[in-house]
């Protein structure tokens, strides 16, 4: 396995609920913090909406390894956001045998 190039300045943002001030509440995004990153795009395809067509891309982003449990390793109900463009956490796993990086298969959806 080659080292990654961890050149991708992203925001990792985990769901928080925030009351809506009508005794509800509301799903917001709470930024964690920066993570360095290898971004790879996968295979992308098509849906057909109601409304809109939407254009999904698959992505593997490479970040440094962090232990089960910490809150700076990437969980799947998160995201990455990089400006405007926000990643969709599926699944995270260890990409090499001793855990320095962690592998995040991720999806980006556009509304076309």
């Amino acid at each position: 396995m080659s080292t990654p190039v961890l050149n991708r300045k992203l925001v990792l943002e985990t769901p928080a609920s925030v009351p809506d001030g009508a005794g509800g509440f509301v799903e917001s995004w709470q930024p964690l913090g920066t993570v360095w990153a290898e971004v790879r795009a996968g295979s992308g395809r098509e849906k057909a909406g109601a409304f809109t067509t939407v254009s999904s891309m698959a992505f593997r982003i490479t970040v440094r390894g962090a232990p089960v449990g910490s809150e700076q390793r990437p969980r799947p109900d998160q995201r990455f956001r990089e400006g405007t463009r926000l990643f969709r956490i599926l699944a995270v796993s260890e990409s090499d045998p001793r855990g320095h990086y962690l592998m995040c298969f991720a999806n980006e959806e556009v509304a076309a």
